[in-house]
């Protein structure tokens, strides 16, 4: 019992410290990932010598993290934002990791002497962006839906195709003409696993009568989870599964929508604390000095070659203009996931499994302290940024899913051209109200005549079905001033006069 009551201390403690860190990452502009690894490699053996060495566990831990993780990218992914985006995130996902398996294995076979197969595994670990890091990162940058939507599918649906392919090269098993019709059945057949049950568990919840709100997010949950467990048994991609039922179920008329994803979220959060503590636990800081070098020289050809290289082959066929890719060249954020990658190739017996967890870990860190820290800036200087982005905030107070209704946060950034503007000349369309200003920390409740001011934060109360048009509203006033009335659609411009 005392080792039972020293272990869940032990846990609860790095649980709030994790949740705390999020607040002082934020500050620093730091991912709180790297917060997150440095709380483990603090416990590890190098400084407050907690021993743990067990790959398999670590591996195991991982992938439960994982699916965590993507059903909370699923559950909070809005299909409207990313529909848009569906052709170029599915070919960053598949052609995109073609690409750039090809260039970092070529690139590391000639620089730093590794087999031809041996090289390829290291660039099929390497290849995989990372749902936890975007899903947390990037939302906090404010780039255009389509944008965002792009980098947020690559991310839920790359991991798939990569952890077979890395399963394939770290294997003894001769790679023949029918490896590709392989994986291509069972990235289709956990699509298909993934969409049936999320239709089958939003029908489902629809129609029960829980005794309890609480239990609607833990059976949502639980569909996410069991998705992945019957793509698995059924030899399908149970990680595409996990993602696309997430992505149904969060997009279905499910009762206490916003419960569901609420609880998702911070189930998230607790897999990403746990999973990138464990992590920094596993590392060995002695072992990780020899692998500083190979680390910079697969970093260096990843950020310079292959990573731009991949995205102009994926995103050229959808004429994405040259500014969205180089942000997307350098949005292809790691973390977690090619760590995982690297014990599954580790624990598969791969001659060079062993350096590769160790390269990998510190190359995490140094992109994630490069790419993960700039992102906003290069967003800015590539004129992607869109500061005044409208997004949801969590709302436990008001039954807005009983009514219909979503709650945006609009912030006025400095240099803004909704600075100015009347309410009046706002125009939202019907059933969509700006119910609240707060102004110099102070809120009040505005009318027409209110006029807007930079740093003002808006919150607009809308019905779903007018959702879409608020937010195209808000966001053409903010690329055109007053004038945005005389481009608008009829859709946006029929509001309130």
């Amino acid at each position: 019992m005392a080792s039972l009551e020293i272990t869940l201390g032990v846990v609860a403690a790095v649980v709030l410290l994790g949740v705390f860190a999020v607040r002082v990452s934020v500050r620093l502009g730091l991912p709180s990932l790297l917060v997150y690894l440095g709380i483990g490699i603090l416990l590890g053996e190098s400084v407050l010598g907690i021993e743990f060495s067990d790959a398999k566990l670590t591996e195991s831990i991982g992938w439960a993290a994982l699916v965590l993780i993507l059903a909370e990218g699923g559950l909070t992914t809005r299909w409207t934002a990313v529909r848009p985006s569906l052709g170029v995130g599915v070919a960053l996902a598949t052609v995109a990791v073609a690409v750039s398996i090809g260039v970092v294995g070529v690139a590391l076979h000639l620089l730093l002497g590794l087999d031809w197969r041996a090289a390829f595994l290291w660039g099929a670990v390497l290849s995989s962006t990372d749902a936890a890091a975007v899903f947390s990162v990037l939302r906090g940058v404010g780039v255009s839906p389509r944008l965002a939507g792009m980098l947020e599918l690559e991310s839920g649906t790359n991991d798939a195709p990569v952890v077979l392919t890395v399963i394939l090269l770290a294997s003894t098993d001769p790679i023949t003409w029918l490896t590709p019709l392989l994986v291509a059945y069972e990235l289709a057949a956990g699509g298909i696993i993934g969409g049936l049950f999320g239709l089958g568990g939003a029908w489902a919840l629809r129609r029960a009568a829980l005794p309890a709100t609480g239990l609607y997010p833990v059976a949502a949950l639980a569909v996410c989870v069991l998705a992945y467990s019957a793509g698995q048994l059924a030899h399908a991609s149970g990680l595409l599964a996990v993602y696309v039922a997430a992505l149904v179920l969060g997009n279905s008329d499910l009762p206490h929508r916003a419960g569901v994803r609420s609880f998702a979220e911070g189930m998230g959060w607790l897999a990403q604390i746990g999973l990138f503590v464990l992590l920094g636990l596993f590392a060995s800081p002695p072992r990780l000095v020899e692998a500083i070098v190979p680390a910079l020289v697969a970093g260096v050809v990843l950020i310079v070659a292959a990573r731009p290289l991949s995205v102009l082959a994926a995103a050229s066929p959808f004429r994405v203009p040259w500014r969205e890719q180089a942000f997307l060249s350098w949005a292809g954020l790691r973390g977690a996931v090619p760590i995982v990658f690297a014990l599954i190739a580790f624990m598969e017996g791969a001659p060079t499994g062993a350096a590769l967890v160790d390269v990998v870990f510190v190359l995490v860190v140094v992109l994630t302290l490069i790419q993960g820290t700039t992102l906003p800036w290069v967003a800015r200087r590539l004129g992607v940024s869109r500061t005044a982005e409208p997004r949801q905030i969590s709302v436990e107070v008001a039954p807005l899913d009983e009514l219909s209704a979503d709650l945006l946060q609009v912030r006025v950034p400095v240099g803004s051209r909704l600075r100015g503007v009347y309410l009046r000349e706002l125009r939202l369309p019907r059933g969509a109200t700006v119910s609240l200003v707060v102004r110099d920390g102070e809120g009040f409740t505005p009318s027409a005549e209110t006029r807007l001011r930079e740093r003002d934060q808006l919150l607009v109360v809308t019905t779903v079905e007018a959702r879409q048009a608020a937010e195209d509203r808000i966001r053409a006033v903010d690329e055109r001033g007053r004038m945005a009335r005389w481009h608008a659609g009829p859709d946006a411009a029929g509001g309130r006069g």
